[in-house]
């Protein structure tokens, strides 16, 4: 039997990895809970990954899922015993006192040991015995606080390489095969050695502030719910990574939706004859056989400043896509347009295209700030055949056009040629409109989309392809 002080934590668990970002079903809820009567509740590793696997979908998501399953269900609670002190050979201080400050150099000597044996246990003891010693601060009279930053201050781990690889590669020549292995080794443990004293801190944080509170803040963003216009360069890395795996999940999706569809247009003139063996009576009907349409694809894309790592990240979508329309075309302006579908080839790096296209696409006519009006109409004199009756049309940008003139007709023109034209905004709707920003004027003419984020995109993507 599973106590109920276990399944009020579980739910707890599962409301944190919601607010996190993580979609969980309540089937998959009733399916880790049932997992509980199968394995062993005492081995908390099993737990891990008993609910791993019943809740994860991604492997970008354990990040979040193992941070919060270590604030739910700590492997300690409370200060580390005398016996871990002793073992862990810290300062004079008695049992979680701290009586005086701490011997660093003993520290560091014991942590030298520790990452030249590689034994996690005893390095996961030693971080439970370093956060004691070195972690803890008065914020606030009468009130202590811990800090990761601390530990690994005073420690310093990553001065420790030259003196390990000294030790490690005794007799050895250096600069060879055997060094890079020693270096990366090192790097691996040192990196682990800091993860687990950010994740005793936690510990001790959700012990005293309580793992639903610290679960709001010990958890990144995930990376499809960051703000394109916040995204770190790492962000975008993950985003980037992202990219064919997004592409392949649609494409799936959308392949379904097609088997699934309806049948095409009623045939008359079937349906008539098959109701003659009926008396006249239309009991089955016929169809013409459901023929999908497949449209092209014209994407116009802001690529000045900040907006740039979001047209890349859609340019980079639209291609993985590129089999499910007829045509993908390609066109980035700053203040004037130019198209890249050149950069584009298929079976190409995706990654080196976009560096050519910042590189080598013709972008900047006067002063290379945003300008929407002239590089709308500069797209439909030179590319008049590159938005028709089967184009859906997708202008990427922030509207942000430094007061110069919109091109409205221009525009007006463009939606009216295409099958389906909208126009995407990286910016939150709640600014749209201030400063700069051309939006309303925008929005009068063509369907303006808030695209914040992979998630939003993903569900537009899902709507703009054909079915």
């Amino acid at each position: 039997m599973v106590s109920g002080g276990l399944i009020d934590r579980e739910i707890g668990f599962f409301h944190a990895l919601r607010d996190a970002g993580l979609n969980i079903s309540l089937a998959e809820v009733l399916d880790a809970t049932r997992a509980l009567g199968v394995v062993d509740l005492l081995e908390r590793e099993h737990l891990r990954a008993a609910y791993a696997a019943t809740v994860l979908k991604r492997p970008a998501h354990r990040q979040a899922f193992d941070t919060l399953f270590d604030l739910w269900f700590p492997p300690v609670t409370g200060e580390p015993s005398r016996n871990e002190l002793e073992q862990g050979e810290p300062g004079d201080g008695e049992e979680g006192e701290g009586d005086g400050p701490a011997d660093t150099a003993a520290l560091r000597e014991r942590l030298k040991e520790l990452l030249l044996d590689g034994d996690e246990e005893a390095m996961r003891r030693f971080a439970r015995m370093t956060v004691s010693e070195l972690g803890r601060a008065d914020t606030q009279p009468g009130r202590q606080s811990w800090f990761s930053y601390r530990v690994l201050r005073g420690l310093s781990p990553e001065t420790l390489m030259a003196s390990l690889l000294e030790t490690l590669l005794a007799g050895q020549q250096r600069g060879g095969m055997a060094e890079k292995v020693a270096r990366q080794t090192i790097s691996e443990r040192i990196k682990q050695f800091q993860e687990m004293v950010e994740s005793e801190v936690r510990r001790r944080l959700a012990e005293d502030r309580g793992a639903e509170q610290l679960s709001k803040t010990a958890v990144q963003p995930l990376a499809e719910q960051v703000d394109f216009l916040r995204a770190s360069r790492n962000d975008m890395a993950e985003l980037r990574r992202q990219v064919f795996p997004l592409a392949r999940r649609l494409a799936t999706r959308l392949t379904a939706k097609r088997r699934l569809g309806r049948t095409g247009k009623l045939d008359f003139r079937r349906t008539v004859r098959a109701s003659l063996a009926t008396g006249g009576v239309p009991i089955v009907t016929h169809h013409r056989p459901h023929k999908p349409h497949k449209p092209e694809l014209t994407v116009i894309c802001d690529v000045s400043g900040s907006v740039a790592g979001f047209a890349h990240f859609t340019l980079m979508l639209a291609y993985a896509l590129s089999e499910q329309f007829t045509k993908v075309r390609a066109f980035a302006f700053i203040d004037t347009v130019d198209e890249v579908s050149r950069f584009f080839t298929p079976g190409g790096d995706v990654a080196d295209a976009l560096a050519r296209m910042s590189a080598e696409a013709n972008l900047v006519w006067f002063d290379g700030h945003s300008d929407y009006g002239h590089s709308l109409e500069k797209f439909a004199a030179d590319y008049p055949d590159a938005v028709g009756p089967r184009t859906s049309l997708l202008i990427l940008g922030d509207a942000r056009n430094n007061y110069r003139a919109t091109g409205l007709q221009t525009l007006r023109g463009l939606v009216q040629k295409s099958r389906h034209a909208y126009w995407l905004n990286p910016e939150p709707a709640a600014y749209w409109g201030s400063g700069d920003s051309a939006t309303a004027q925008y929005a009068d003419v063509i369907e303006m989309v808030e695209c914040r984020n992979a998630v939003q995109l993903e569900a537009f993507v899902q709507r703009l392809l054909p079915t």
